[in-house]
């Protein structure tokens, strides 16, 4: 396996395709990068290299005990791109991959950046706060919390019934997504999983996004049983100045499968611009 050690020693796995100007993608919770595998096609196909990392903790990296926290989910992919010097390249984060990316710029620049897409994503902030009233309350991620110490495998089975949108009319989602859902969430390590919970719903990334000074492009579902629209997707496009917002209508949280075909077509005309 293609691997990295971040500079507290935790061990990094990533996969680096085709060739091109570099796009990096940063995978969703509890999953990890095999999640982007229709995107990293695509794009690999149409002339790009294409690069996605299993977060500390997750699918086929080292599970640190410490560390499971945005600051260091941020220095981690500073630390990939980096290691290959990466320039030029476009950042592409899904849900908790998007305060992934959010961070990073936080943290460490756009330097190394052209452009930043969010998918789904978590930012500006999850959790309900007087600061931030159109947030869901910290007993949802309870919640979560909860199911996860309980039987952590079937909560994740249960949770691809709102991830993909099974309840509502006519999804768009099949068995084969459920089972890699939960397969890919069984490889991440508990403790780590479990701490992530708190990194992807109470990290307040408001400033993080002020930073974004590169094309933006942001994609949300407005069915999105996960991350609402209004306080996610919406909430971000009016802080990224000049961010394009794409709206999918009817689209759940899992847009990356559910709506592969359109999320592809629109990531590569973005790339391309």
């Amino acid at each position: 396996m293609t691997t990295l050690t971040t500079r507290d020693g935790t061990e990094i796995y990533y996969k680096d395709w085709g060739h091109g100007r570099p796009v990096v993608f940063c995978h969703g919770w509890p999953l990890n990068a095999d999640s982007w595998e229709a995107q990293m096609l695509h794009l690999g196909a149409n002339g790009f290299r294409v690069i996605a990392h299993d977060r500390r903790g997750h699918g086929r990296s080292s599970q640190p005990w410490d560390g499971n926290d945005m600051d260091h989910y941020a220095d981690d992919l500073a630390d990939l791109i980096n290691a290959l010097d990466l320039r030029d390249a476009t950042l592409i984060g899904f849900s908790t991959g998007g305060g992934e990316v959010a961070r990073y710029v936080g943290r460490h620049g756009t330097g190394r950046v052209a452009q930043l897409v969010l998918v789904s994503s978590v930012p500006p902030q999850m959790l309900k706060t007087e600061g931030n009233p159109g947030g869901l309350p910290i007993e949802v991620f309870d919640g979560i919390r909860a199911g996860s110490l309980k039987d952590r495998s079937q909560f994740y089975k249960d949770l691809t019934t709102p991830f993909f949108g099974f309840n509502k009319p006519d999804p768009r989602g099949t068995q084969g997504m459920r089972d890699a859902f939960w397969f890919q969430g069984m490889q991440s390590g508990h403790k780590n999983a479990f701490d992530c919970i708190k990194a992807f719903s109470e990290t307040d990334f408001t400033e993080d996004l002020k930073k974004f000074d590169k094309p933006t492009l942001i994609v949300h579902g407005d069915a999105d049983q996960i991350v609402p629209i209004d306080a996610a997707g919406r909430a971000s496009a009016r802080l990224v100045p000049h961010a394009t917002l794409k709206v999918y209508p009817g689209a759940p949280h899992a847009v990356t499968d559910t709506h592969k075909d359109q999320l592809n077509a629109d990531l590569l005309a973005f790339v391309k611009a």
